[in-house]
């Protein structure tokens, strides 16, 4: 008969899968609760598993297409409460939600050419999107437990993230603090060591800068003095040549004596000719003027030659100096710029590059006393992260453990050991699981003492007692578990069941499993069956159906003996599912 859903809300509502593997067509409807999924081996349980790894974010493989297919796609509908963290981070890549407030999530795989690898394509609400997002989105509201998964659970790192999972939102609150307090005594520390590391290099450089500074002050250039001199030094090397021409030029024009006259008085004498016709032709009023002004032209001529010549006179004294500031000039465009305005240019940048140096030691000093504030920071935080974790261990080491006397582990308990580890993000402390498998056992690591059966099992008592921690629990979250009964039979796999509907209260939970105990307990039942078509083994659309009475029955006769008619096996079934309506 059918049982009520539980109360946990719901996050993926729908799969569409299409020429993935064996399956060809078929859609799967997800409700609240937990679900199961079912059949005969090679019947594609756990390619609906492939394809849900696939739409978030896993690795895409070409041989994943179904022969003669082009490609293989997988969509899903997801429903996530408003402020959820993965729904910011959608809205963020651009992704539209549908009208119904839902969020479509699309993943395809090319088949490839010539043994190629294919191509993959990911689309968030109509976007498409880097498989990244896809994966960093799926972290946020889907766990999957496999084999892989579960082995996961080995490392040491996630052994510390499932304990500060279970310490609490203020415990979560303060490992972020201090992530930040972290970063910025990290970014401190590198450029206080970086401004020591090269100490003695900016002393060196500060050096160079004073020295050059202090040549430039006593030499004293001013800008283009350098081109001033060269034209001065031309001068004064040449000043016979250019008073001899002056002299010659100034004759031409004005003349020396009524012998010889120069170019204005012959000026003057054509301007009073053309004066005295015009009165006869108007048109050599215009020459006249033209002759006129000629005449006002070589007379300023004349009169600037003259002013030339007072001032051209030979002096050796004059050379010799200026030949010695252009040398002087010399050694400074050799060493600072190609001429005195790029020296004078250099010498403005180096004092601001001196005040910089000098006051490196100032910024070591504020650095080192930032650094010694942020070491603090970090021990407090660190020590108080260290005595959350240490309580929080005790807590949950009593909560799995007594999970796990449900689940043919009894005597067997989990120990937390939170010890001195060297700091680094993550706070200062080391965690390591350790498994007592029975009374008068040592407690060793879980990487070293469980087993791939006893793992899932602790795998499962440590998710129910992380769903619990808190008042909302799992709230907003889908656990997909694949297998997570191996190993597991009799009472200790009613056991499994029982706790996959405690966590299936507060979340989504989708189970592939082998179990008719674990089966019983679940709130939808799906199976997942194959036909022949073409000669070829096939899940078509019809090759996922969800079962309740009669059917159900008979599927979970089916898996306690392999014969949906045996009557035996049918009221067995039946027991069951009254068991589980009991224990849940």
């Amino acid at each position: 008969m059918a049982r009520p859903a539980a109360r946990a809300s719901l996050v993926i509502s729908e799969l569409r899968i299409a020429d993935l593997g064996v399956i060809a067509d078929a859609q799967v409807q997800l409700h609240p609760g937990l679900t199961v999924l079912t059949g005969e081996t090679g019947a594609g349980k756990t390619m609906v598993l492939t394809a849900l790894r696939l739409l978030l974010g896993g690795r895409a493989d070409a041989a994943l297409v179904r022969p003669q297919a082009a490609s293989a796609s997988v969509e899903g509908r997801v429903e996530l409460p408003a402020g959820a963290a993965a729904l910011t981070l959608a809205q963020d890549a651009g992704a539209q939600l549908d009208d119904d407030g839902s969020l479509l999530l699309v993943r395809t795989v090319t088949a490839g050419t010539d043994g190629g690898p294919g191509r993959s394509r990911a689309y968030l609400g109509g976007r498409s999107v880097p498989q990244a997002v896809l994966a960093e989105l799926a972290s946020s509201i889907v766990t999957v437990h496999g084999q892989a998964d579960q082995a996961r659970l080995r490392s040491p790192a996630r052994q510390r993230e499932a304990l500060d999972a279970f310490c609490g939102v203020a415990h979560a609150e303060l490992l972020a603090e201090h992530r930040e307090l972290w970063a910025a005594r990290s970014q401190v520390s590198t450029e206080l060591a970086d401004l020591v590391t090269r100490a003695t290099e900016r002393a060196r450089e500060a050096e160079l800068l004073r020295l050059g500074l202090a040549e430039v002050e006593r030499i004293a250039p001013t800008p283009r003095e350098d081109v001033a001199l060269v034209e001065l030094v031309e001068r004064l090397s040449h000043a016979e040549d250019l008073r001899s021409a002056a002299v010659l030029a100034h004759e031409a024009l004005a003349g020396d004596d009524e012998a010889r006259p120069g170019a204005g008085l012959a000026v003057d004498s054509a301007l009073r000719a053309l004066q005295h016709a015009a009165v006869h032709d108007p048109t050599l009023g215009p020459l006249a003027t033209r002759v006129a002004e000629i005449g006002y032209l070589l007379a300023d001529a004349a009169t600037d030659l003259s002013g030339y010549l007072d001032g051209v006179q030979a002096d050796p004294q004059g050379l010799e100096r200026a030949q010695q500031r252009r040398a002087e000039l010399a050694t400074l465009t050799r060493a600072y710029g190609s001429d005195v305005d790029q020296v004078l240019a250099w010498a403005g940048e180096a004092g601001l590059r001196l005040a910089e140096l000098d006051g490196g030691q100032d910024t070591i000093d504020l650095l080192a006393a930032r650094l010694a504030d942020l070491d603090r920071a970090v021990a407090q935080a660190q020590s108080r992260i260290s005595e959350g974790r240490r309580a929080g261990a005790q807590r949950l080491a009593q909560a799995v453990t007594a999970e796990l006397a449900g689940l043919a582990m009894a005597g067997a308990h989990l120990e937390l050991a939170v010890r001195p580890a060297e700091p680094s993000a993550h706070g200062a402390d080391e965690v390591e699981m350790l498994l007592v498998a029975h009374p008068g056992a040592p407690a060793l690591p879980l990487a070293r003492s469980a087993s791939g059966g006893e793992l899932s099992r602790v795998m499962l008592a440590l998710e129910v007692s992380l769903a619990g921690a808190t008042a909302t629990g799992a709230a907003g979250t889908t656990f997909v578990f694949d297998e997570v009964d191996a190993g597991v039979g009799g009472r200790a796999a009613l056991e499994v069941g029982r706790r996959l509907a405690a966590l299936a209260a507060t979340a989504q939970v989708l189970v592939v499993t082998h179990l008719a105990q674990v089966a019983a307990f679940a709130d939808r039942h799906l199976v997942v069956t194959k036909s022949t078509s073409d000669g070829a083994e096939v899940v078509t659309a019809s090759g996922v159906r969800v079962v309740d009475g009669p059917q159900r029955v008979a599927e979970l006769a089916r898996m306690l003996s392999g014969q949906e008619t045996s009557a035996t096996a049918l009221a067995h079934a039946a027991e069951l599912l009254g068991l589980a309506d009991v224990g849940r």
